[in-house]
């Protein structure tokens, strides 16, 4: 790289990023997938080494802050007379930060989703996300033509960085980490709604700046589809009695009224979360999706088969025959995973609470180690 004798350090600086900009170019199509790969690393070495994983957060932190301190930067140089990156350059940034942050944030997206329930939705919202990221000609059409949009896409990109960072970094819950993430999503638009408001139109910043309200409001009244993206189901089983000192399901009765009226029933759940987080989930029973029950359980992280916990129902009402689920929930209303099964009459329909341990997703790898649970009983 050749720099003119005469430039000032500023400029130097700017042409050093130029340089770099161009010479990483032809590489570009290497940062989604390790982003990915960071992330993937990142979710698994939360339990493993803690350490490598928040420093792992904090780099993509920093990307963000250097990506807002950017733009203003860029404005105070201009009101001073000095020349700013070219705006293909900014660009290019722009979208390597918003592909670290969508890949990075994926696999802990992908892990935590429940696949039968609402947050399906938003985890493919998140994947479209990622895979626009890297269609070069969609990607810029929105940087240069659906400007309200693309801030929206900006400000998602912000909701899902905090969502994900703090509870690996600083051990919040679930709960204040997605008020947080919403809080900074709203946040980091004011400025371009302001900055709407003066150089262009009162019209478009309104627009821009309902949109993001409407998503930070869609997104807390709709929290049941976002996952938790710290904790996860890593087992769960159904038994009419319970091993409290081994702390395993045990026994198997098929679920008839006259069998749960005699030994009731009990939900066992393992639930995986970064260590040093305490988390107050709910046992939430439902009967053709009507609430009967809800039971709080305190669980502590930092094992990677999870944290055991159980709810016991002894009292079923008597038209207890139907659907019947256990949402697992966290306590700002998050779903982390669901028990399901059938009460009847019927023998040949009704679901068999055979005590086995069901292992979920990536937690058959590894069965070895288990912390200690708590129990609860609802006796209504």
């Amino acid at each position: 790289m050749l720099v003119s004798p005469n430039v000032t350090p500023l400029q130097r600086f700017q042409q050093g990023v130029e340089w770099f900009v161009q010479h990483l170019k032809p590489w570009r199509w290497l940062w989604p997938p390790m982003a990915f790969c960071a992330g993937l690393g990142s979710f698994f070495l939360v339990d493993r080494q803690q350490w490598l994983g928040a420093i792992l957060a904090l780099g993509l932190l920093l990307t963000w802050v250097l990506l807002l301190l950017e733009s203003m930067i860029r404005r105070f140089l201009v009101r001073r007379g000095h020349a700013s990156l070219p705006q293909g350059i900014t660009a290019f940034i722009s979208q390597m930060v918003h592909q670290e942050t969508l890949f990075f944030t994926l696999p802990f997206v992908l892990v935590t989703t429940v696949w039968s329930s609402g947050q399906v939705v938003f985890t493919l919202m998140v994947a479209g996300m990622a895979l626009l990221s890297i269609l070069d000609p969609l990607y810029f059409r929105l940087a240069g033509r659906f400007r309200s949009l693309y801030f929206v896409f900006h400000a998602h990109c912000v909701f899902l960085v905090v969502l994900v960072t703090l509870p690996i970094m600083f051990q919040l819950s679930t709960g204040l980490s997605l008020k947080l993430a919403l809080l900074a999503m709203v946040t980091v638009t004011l400025p371009t709604f302001l900055q709407l408001l003066r150089d262009r139109s009162t019209l478009q910043g309104v627009i821009l700046f309902c949109l993001t309200l409407l998503l930070a409001g869609g997104a807390w009244m709709g929290r049941i589809w976002v996952p938790p993206t710290g904790l996860w189901i890593t087992a769960s089983a159904l038994s009419p009695s319970f091993d409290v000192e081994r702390r395993e399901p045990q026994g198997s009765i098929v679920l008839t009224p006259e069998n749960l009226s005699q030994h009731g029933l009990y939900v066992y759940s393992a639930i995986r979360a970064p260590r040093g987080l305490s988390e107050t989930i709910i046992h939430e029973w439902r009967h053709e999706n009507a609430v009967i029950d809800r039971v709080e359980l305190v669980i502590a992280g930092g094992r990677e088969q999870g944290y055991r916990a159980w709810s016991h129902k002894q009292n079923f009402p008597e038209a207890s025959e139907g659907e019947w689920r256990v949402d697992i929930m966290t306590n700002s209303g998050q779903r982390i995973g669901l028990v399901s099964f059938t009460i009847s009459d019927d023998s040949q329909k009704a679901t068999v609470a055979d005590g086995q341990i069901k292992r979920t997703g990536l937690s058959k790898l590894n069965l070895k180690h288990f912390v200690p649970g708590q129990s609860f009983s609802v006796d209504d």
